[in-house]
């Protein structure tokens, strides 16, 4: 961890983006991260492929930990994800990448792989598969306490998470999305409540990495955050063909509460995915989680060094 050193970069008019960055091999590997993530999520992962002999780099978003906010927050949008990738592989004069990303990260990173293919090597996501553009429907399927229904409601999250330090947040939601259900809060209660105070973090995630996030969160809050991804699903991008034929791998963890999601499953095993991604490989972790790169970091490694074993 001492390794990775830390920098920032102006991508747009004065709005200064944290990267951290480990290694100096000739292919590069940028990690996008999801919520309530940062860039340290991928700690395990960075080390492993700089080990490799791959450059490893893993931005903070705007308004996300040591990043600028954006101007105004609720107006931030996966477009602005896209414009500050493009802005930091542009400064770095990086003319290929790796895309390896986690949660909603999956989007930009499928929607960057389709809008500038000719800048992509491949594409890893983990716990969320390539989704088309347009509006999320789930939520009609799922109760009102729903956690995004919940999330996309302004200000609704923010008093239900102004109630917590940052750490307290992080560590909730930690706790909840580790779970092989999908957090859904009866109609008298927020999502927080959901979690008992006594509830033990997961064996994987210590004190430690709980407070590195809880630090990087006091400082940014979750304005943005709310806004993209919760706020911004329904974004119009402008895509003539929503299918991205670079090579891909979605590594799920078998409890993965995302599998919940109706019509999930299916989804996945029916191909239908492949339809958007032809060249999509799939691997379950069975007893994966949805921070199955946390839960089972030697397992995700390897997959990903075959990967860009496969495709450097």
């Amino acid at each position: 961890m001492d390794q990775i050193q830390h920098k920032f970069i102006d991508v747009a008019r004065g709005l200064k983006l944290h990267l951290a960055e480990i290694g100096c091999g000739p292919h590069v590997v940028v990690f996008l991260h999801g919520f309530p993530e940062i860039w340290y999520t991928w700690r395990h992962q960075m080390m492993a492929v700089a080990n490799a002999g791959f450059r490893a780099i893993a931005p903070d978003y705007r308004g996300y930990g040591l990043s600028d906010p954006p101007p105004d927050p609720a107006k931030a949008s996966f477009t602005d994800l896209l414009t500050d990738l493009l802005g930091i592989l542009d400064a770095l004069q990086l003319p290929k990448v790796f895309l390896i990303a986690k949660d909603f990260g999956a989007r930009p990173a499928y929607l960057f792989a389709n809008l500038h293919p000719e800048r992509v090597l491949g594409v890893v996501t983990m716990g969320v598969p390539y989704l088309p553009p347009g509006p999320t429907t789930f939520h009609k399927y799922l109760p009102e306490g729903f956690y995004i229904s919940r999330w996309r409601e302004p200000g609704r999250a923010e008093a239900d998470f102004g109630r917590f330090d940052a750490k307290t947040v992080v560590r909730n939601i930690y706790i909840l999305f580790s779970k092989s259900e999908i957090p859904i809060a009866a109609e008298n209660q927020e999502i927080m409540d959901l979690v008992d105070p006594s509830t033990p973090l997961p064996p994987w995630f210590t004190e430690d990495d709980l407070a590195a996030y809880g630090a990087l969160y006091e400082k940014s809050g979750f304005l943005t955050a709310l806004q993209v991804p919760y706020r911004s699903f329904g974004e119009d991008i402008n895509m003539t063909d929503p299918k991205v034929k670079l090579p891909a791998l979605l590594i799920m963890g078998g409890k993965d509460y995302v599998l919940k999601f109706p019509g999930m499953e299916d989804y996945l095993n029916s191909g239908k995915v492949k339809e958007f991604v032809p060249n999509l490989e799939i691997t379950f972790l069975p007893e994966g989680t949805h921070f199955v790169h946390e839960q089972s970091p030697d397992e995700v490694n390897q997959l990903i060094l075959s990967f860009l074993g496969k495709h450097a």
